[in-house]
């Protein structure tokens, strides 16, 4: 039987096991988000107040800290997202979906791009953006899911035309490409989405 001693010291090891860890996903996301896009380990621990060392005993590897901090990613973006009743008119679902994916997108636009440096070399990368784009779907599914009902065969299609124009790859070449502001960037994806949603409710 463990002594009551032993367990305290075992939960206060994984308590400081998990403060490290989420000081070193921290200090990674903080780095990115300060304009630093390939930040070293050594940059990483440095910006943790860790050795490298302590960073390397708590991820084997640059992957496995890409999975934790796309989590963080995730779980800042669930403490951001405000549900949006479906049962509002299409010009205000359409108005407030795009309102809020533009509000989510600039939350993630310094990891996002600094991914897409690393993505063709990174399998957690890839699977990082695949949740993202999984959510995304999700989230338009349940809200369009009376204008998409009437879109027949073509559902699918419409649902990859308004994911498409939902997600970073496009508000990247509106914001970095183009040269839009947010408000600009986010008419132009309003009005994307809406006309895709417009053409099937029409039927």
């Amino acid at each position: 039987m463990v002594s009551a001693e032993t367990a305290g010291r075992v939960d206060g090891r994984t308590a400081r096991a998990e403060r490290t860890r989420a000081a070193i996903v921290e200090a990674h996301l903080a780095l990115i988000s300060e304009g630093d896009l390939r930040p070293t380990g050594e940059r990483i621990a440095e910006r943790a107040g860790i050795s490298l060392r302590t960073l390397w005993t708590n991820f084997k590897d640059m992957e496995t800290l890409f999975e934790a901090s796309g989590a963080e990613l995730l779980r800042q973006q669930d403490a951001a997202w405000r549900p949006i009743s479906p049962t509002l008119p299409l010009a205000k679902r359409v108005d407030a979906f795009c309102r809020q994916r533009a509000k989510l997108l600039q939350l993630i636009a310094p990891s996002a791009r600094a991914a897409q440096m690393r993505e063709p070399f990174s399998a957690q990368l890839r699977r990082n953006r695949l949740k993202h784009i999984a959510r995304v779907r999700d989230e338009i599914e349940q809200l369009f899911a009376e204008e998409l009902d009437r879109a027949g065969p073509a559902r699918d299609q419409v649902v990859n035309a308004v994911v498409a124009a939902s997600t970073w790859p496009a508000w990247s070449t509106l914001r970095d490409g183009l040269g839009l502001g947010v408000d600009a960037a986010r008419a132009v994806m309003a009005r994307t989405v809406g006309a895709l949603l417009a053409e099937v409710a029409e039927r």
